[in-house]
């Protein structure tokens, strides 16, 4: 199955989707899913392959795209060419003229659409974003459809292009508290390709019920291309409360009643050394920035025996502490008094956290085709992600229904 990648970052989404990646042994609740495992041991699985192939990612951010080349060189054999550095809005005025910018015969897209501006943590300006498509200051007061904060009109309209039969859209849960923002989108979602689509109501999914090792709270939008639906398909998605049967939000996999425990930042750290023995690059790397007070947003220690707060696209200074002092309040008392230092979150725990496999690399040189990667950039990705095993729930469902939801053989276009 063809599937288009908008907003792609360094791919935590991507790699969801695709599967056949790493990830701790306790993050997949082998008793609901056994055939999600290809191979086992003691702490880690490698999960199976989806059905879903990525043709075509893109993204504004040069290191998002070299982190995201570099994995998938190893799974693709044109992955720079997949990758197009370049904002939404551009491809879309390059299609337009081209008719040659976006794969045809697309059965998904899924997309994040920029969410700084509907964050609790940001400025909350939802569709007045004071920022353009490319990132750059607007200089003009009017918010315009171009503006960052309404680039989901510009992923509607690749929608409108590539007719997927399915469409998954994500963002941050600040945008449920905005007034009428999710409906507004909801409502502009479903006249992709002239009112082809049924969208049904987003709801918000908490990452830690899905096996991350941390609190990460996401809306979720799915569109249904009608005409390639099956009768029954488009009936039950249209009703208030879908029969789990055909419900595309996944179901939780852990926390209470019965479901696996929750994944821990202790559970997510196994194995992992402290940076000055590590020979790792992206466990070396950590950020010197100097503890701020407990006032100021990421100076907390994680807490090992539950999950990690929510890892956020920050500057180097607000990533939370793997452990504190004793004179800024640590409580890690032990490692402390063993001569462990003060320090922050290395890039691999916070890559840990967001479930990335261990083979993806951060930390990464320049090469011919793409930029080099710093460890302050590789923060940045890695907290603007996709949590990879959240997405492969999301696709395991997916994969699962598509029969039930798809007529079978379905080549019917919108408007043709």
């Amino acid at each position: 199955m063809k599937l288009v990648s908008l907003f792609s970052g360094c791919g935590g989404m991507d790699i969801g989707f695709e599967g056949g990646f790493s990830c701790l042994k306790k993050s997949i609740n082998s008793n609901l899913y056994p055939e999600w495992v290809s191979t086992s041991n003691d702490k880690w699985i490698t999960l199976e392959p989806t059905i879903f192939d990525t043709v075509f990612a893109n993204d504004i951010k040069p290191d998002a795209k070299a982190a995201w080349v570099s994995y998938f060189n190893k799974r693709k054999d044109n992955a720079n060419n997949l990758y197009h550095l370049e904002s939404v809005v551009d491809l879309v005025k390059r299609e337009h003229q081209t008719h040659d910018i976006f794969p045809k015969d697309t059965d998904v897209l899924t997309g994040g659409f920029p969410c700084q501006d509907f964050s609790i943590a940001g400025k909350r300006l939802g569709f007045a974003s004071h920022k353009s498509h490319n990132g750059k200051v607007l200089d003009v007061d009017e918010p315009s459809i171009e503006s960052r904060g309404q680039l989901y009109m510009w992923m509607r309209e690749v929608i409108s292009i590539t007719q997927p039969k399915l469409f998954i859209a994500e963002n941050v849960k600040g945008l449920m508290n905005l007034k009428d923002v999710k409906e507004i989108i909801e409502h502009d979602f479903a006249q992709a390709g002239n009112g082809g689509y049924l969208v049904v109501p987003a709801k918000v999914l908490n990452a830690q019920f899905y096996g991350v090792p941390q609190s990460r709270e996401r809306v979720i939008f799915f569109g249904f291309r009608k005409n390639a639906l099956t009768k029954e398909a488009l009936s039950e998605l249209q009703k208030e409360n879908i029969n789990e049967k055909y419900d595309p939000y996944p179901l939780p996999t852990h926390g209470k009643n019965g479901l696996m425990p929750i994944v821990t930042c202790a559970d997510a750290f196994i194995e992992l050394l402290e940076p000055n023995e590590s020979k790792e690059s992206s466990q070396q790397k950590y950020s010197k920035a100097k503890f701020m007070g407990k006032h100021c947003q990421g100076q907390v220690e994680v807490k090992l025996d539950s999950v990690s707060p929510t890892i956020r696209s920050e500057h180097h200074g607000n990533i939370e502490y793997r452990r504190l002092s004793k004179e800024n309040g640590g409580k890690y008392i032990s490692e402390l008094d063993k001569g462990m230092i003060e320090r922050r979150l290395t890039i691999r725990e916070c890559a840990r956290l967001q479930t990335f496999p261990d083979d993806y690399q951060f930390i990464l040189p320049k090469t011919d085709d793409n930029v080099s990667v710093s460890a302050s950039a590789a923060y940045k990705i890695i907290g603007n992600a996709v949590p990879c095993v959240l997405a492969y729930n999301i696709a395991k469902n997916l994969e699962k229904k598509w029969s039930l939801y798809f007529k079978e053989g379905d080549n019917d276009h919108l408007g043709e």
